[in-house]
C-alpha cells in the first residue's frame, strides 16, 4: 500500500486523477476499521490532514459551506445554534477522541445506511460538493446515496465540502441503539421544520439499504401545518395527525433483520421516533419565535 500526501487541494485532485482507486483518509473513523479487518486494501491512500482549506466552514449565500475537513466537535461547538439538528446528531457519534477526528465528509463518502449525520443533512436539503481535475459537481444529497456504502463520486472525485441551509425553524434527531453510547444505530431519525417555506424535513438511516427520505410524511404534515394555519397560529398539533406522520414514517423503511435488531423492531421504532420527535420540535415552535430566512 502507497501512502500519498499532497499538501494542496490541486494537489489531492491530481493525485486523484492520476489514481482513480486511492482512497482518502482524513479522521479515519471508518477507513482505518475497515482495513484492520481487512474489508479494503487499497494500492494508494491518499492523506488530506494536510490541506488546511478543507477544515473551513463559512457562509455561502444562503448555505454554510462546511469544508470536507471540518470535525463533529468543531461542528457541534460552531454551528450547533445555526443546524441544530446535524450538531444534535454528531453528538452521538461515537466517543470525544471520534468526534475530534471524525469528520461529515467521511460520513458522506463512506455512505453506510446507518451514519448518524445523514437524516439531518436530507432533512435540510443538503448538497455535497464534489471537486476533481476536471471541475466543480454539486450534487443534491437525495442523489448521493446509489447504494449500500455506495455514492455518486465519480472515480476522480473528492468530497471538498456540504453546502446546508441554516435552520429556520426547530429541528430534532433521535436515534436507537444497543446501547446508551457509542453505538451504531438501530435506526436513527432527523426531522426539520422549515416554517418561510412551509415544508418539513423527515428522513432516516438504518432502515433502507440508503439513507432515505420520509417523503410522504413530509408531504402530509406540510400540507396539515398550512390547511389547518397552524405555521402562524402555533397551535397544538392534532394527535391524529401526529400519528399519520409516525405511521408515514414507517411506512417508507425497507429494513432487514440484522444482528441489532429485527426489521419489524426498527419499523415500529421509526414511528415512535418520528412521532415523539415532531413534538418535541412543534413544542419549541409553539414556546419561541424561531429566527426566519430574509
Amino acid at each position: 500500500m502507497e501512502f500519498l500526501r499532497p499538501a494542496t487541494w490541486d494537489e489531492a485532485l491530481a493525485a486523484k486523477a492520476e489514481h482513480p482507486g486511492a482512497l482518502p483518509i482524513s479522521g479515519g473513523t471508518d477507513v482505518m476499521v475497515e482495513i484492520n479487518f481487512d474489508a479494503t486494501r487499497p494500492d494508494f491512500m491518499l492523506d488530506l490532514t494536510r490541506i488546511a482549506e478543507l477544515t473551513d466552514w463559512s457562509a455561502d449565500g444562503d448555505r454554510l459551506r462546511i469544508g470536507a475537513g471540518v470535525t463533529y466537535t468543531r461542528l457541534i461547538a460552531d454551528l450547533a445554534d445555526q443546524l441544530p439538528g446535524l450538531a444534535m446528531a454528531s453528538r452521538t457519534v461515537g466517543s470525544p477522541q471520534i468526534r475530534n477526528r471524525g469528520t461529515v465528509a467521511g460520513n458522506l463518502g463512506s455512505a453506510s445506511p446507518a451514519g448518524d449525520s445523514h437524516p439531518p443533512l436530507l432533512a435540510d436539503d443538503a448538497v455535497v460538493e464534489a471537486h476533481s481535475a476536471r471541475g466543480v459537481r454539486h450534487i443534491p444529497i437525495t442523489e448521493f446515496y446509489t447504494g449500500v456504502k455506495r455514492n455518486a463520486l465519480a472515480d476522480d472525485e473528492l468530497i471538498a465540502a456540504v453546502l446546508v441551509p441554516p435552520a429556520d425553524g426547530p429541528q430534532q434527531f433521535t436515534k436507537i441503539g444497543t446501547r446508551n453510547a457509542m453505538v451504531i444505530s438501530v435506526t436513527a431519525f432527523g426531522l426539520a421544520l422549515h416554517p418561510s417555506t412551509g415544508k418539513v424535513g423527515a428522513a432516516f438511516g438504518s432502515a433502507a439499504p440508503t439513507p432515505r427520505r420520509a417523503t410522504k410524511a413530509e408531504e402530509f404534515l406540510s400540507a396539515e401545518l398550512s390547511d389547518t394555519g397552524r405555521w402562524d397560529s402555533r397551535a397544538e398539533l392534532d394527535p391524529a395527525a401526529v400519528s399519520r406522520f409516525g405511521a408515514l414514517v414507517a411506512e417508507a423503511a425497507s429494513p432487514i433483520d440484522d444482528v441489532r435488531g429485527t426489521a419489524d423492531y426498527r419499523t415500529h421504532a421509526l414511528s415512535v421516533m418520528a412521532r415523539r420527535t415532531l413534538v418535541w420540535a412543534w413544542t419549541d415552535y409553539r414556546r419561541k419565535r424561531v429566527r426566519t430566512c430574509a
